[in-house]
């Protein structure tokens, strides 16, 4: 009887053992890993819609270009991250291929924990959303759940002239889906979702429309890759709901997704020397190659368009052409198409047409397949920024080009 027992007690303490085994190996421990002198690049993608109070006012897609360098991965499991991020919305017409303008740019420093968790100046305007993900620091399970508080800071300087960030607060929920193979990579599916509710009553006497409350949610999906310690992509809903001290309403909504990439590192001197040796064989007039800032710059010298227009003439279409067999071997690298004029007409005039010229260009290595649109932004600066003296015409010709700049940072 005892040795029944005895080996009763045996079963099940090994059938438990198992189970023990089983939930351990089922079990995931998530965290960023982070690696000094890591370099990538965000792309974001906001489909949003309009509203003051209650009546729709217009569609908007907006790309947000986040570039971020891991600094100094630190002994805890943090790290310091140097980031730089740039809003741009589409100004094309109604009907036509978005183009995103190169808008305005912030550069943010924090330190991020291993779990997710901001140590950030209280002035920065970026990130967004803070604290999102935010691990538990502990094995989970499919179906298991956990929460955490995060903040979103809004830059409301120019709708309502508040001249630091505006925070709001919120709970986080998450759930851990399970896995899903995309690509060739294991990804793990996490999901989260907040509400917002805040409210900042206006000071006595204040005079200024201001916000009040703040409503809204947030429903995202996490795609995040376990072994690189990194998050591969995301999906969003949202809903943001303004309520202001004048008896407005704004709303926005719609949705956002986001793919992150290692971006390609341009080493700048063998990049820029094959990129000078890849004109000179092809044979490309008028263009020249140099390291900048941002990127390598391909300058089209010269570049020809149809009289006092933005329509590119045959030659110059032959010549992208040329131009997008070379960039085609940087298809992680986002482009800056940028126009210039030489000193004529009005300021306004020629700044209208460098955008127009910009846009041209980036129109066209899109239908040859260079880049999605929004990897494609445009900035204009008239006659701004020029590179030979606008006295002869020799200068001028110098000053009409388009620079295409591959982007690195």
């Amino acid at each position: 009887m005892y040795n029944s027992v005895y080996k009763s007690i045996k079963y099940f303490t090994a059938v438990i053992a198992a189970m023990f085994s089983l939930n351990v190996l089922n079990s995931e421990n998530f965290e960023f890993k982070y690696k000094t002198g890591n370099t990538y690049r965000i792309l974001s993608t906001v489909n949003e819609e309009v509203f003051v109070n209650g009546a729709k006012r217009f569609d908007s897609i907006i790309v947000n270009r986040i570039s971020v360098v891991e600094k100094k991965a630190l002994s805890d499991g943090s790290a310091d991250i140097e980031a730089r991020f740039m809003t741009s919305e589409n100004s094309a017409p109604e009907g036509q291929a978005p183009r995103f303008i190169w808008g305005e740019e912030y550069e943010s420093f924090f330190n991020r924990s291993k779990l997710g968790a901001y140590t950030i100046d209280e002035s920065a305007f970026m990130p967004v959303v803070r604290d999102v993900p935010l691990f538990p620091g502990k094995d989970v399970k499919v179906g298991d759940t956990w929460t955490a508080s995060g903040e979103e800071a809004h830059d409301l300087r120019l709708n309502f002239g508040i001249q630091k960030p505006f925070k709001v607060p919120f709970t986080a929920s998450y759930t851990y889906k399970g896995t899903e193979t995309q690509n060739g990579k294991t990804l793990h599916i996490i999901s989260v979702q907040y509400n917002l509710f805040f409210e900042t009553p206006a000071p006595a006497g204040n005079k200024k429309n201001v916000p009040v409350t703040t409503m809204g949610y947030s429903d995202q999906t996490l795609y995040w890759d376990n072994e690189r310690g990194f998050l591969d992509h995301y999906h969003e809903r949202f809903r943001i709901i303004i309520e202001t001290s004048s008896g407005d309403k704004l709303e926005f909504k719609g949705t956002a997704q986001a793919q992150v990439n290692e971006l390609q590192s341009l080493s700048r001197t063998g990049t820029l020397e094959r990129v000078r040796k890849q004109i000179k064989e092809m044979g490309i007039e008028n263009t020249t190659a140099q390291a900048q800032d941002k990127g390598i710059t391909i300058s089209l010298e010269n570049i020809q368009f149809e009289a006092e227009s933005a329509f590119l003439t045959e030659a110059e279409l032959r010549k992208l052409r040329k131009i997008a067999e070379i960039l085609k071997d940087f298809p992680d690298n986002d482009l800056l198409i940028s126009g210039h004029t030489a000193l004529a007409g009005t300021a306004a005039g020629r700044q209208k047409l460098s955008e127009q010229r910009a846009s041209a260009v980036a129109d066209y290595l899109a239908e040859l397949g260079v880049k999605r649109h929004e990897q494609l932004f445009t900035k204009g600066f008239g006659a701004q920024v020029p590179i030979a003296p606008n006295t002869t015409e020799a200068g001028k010709a110098r000053n009409r080009r388009v620079e295409i700049t591959i982007l690195d940072k």
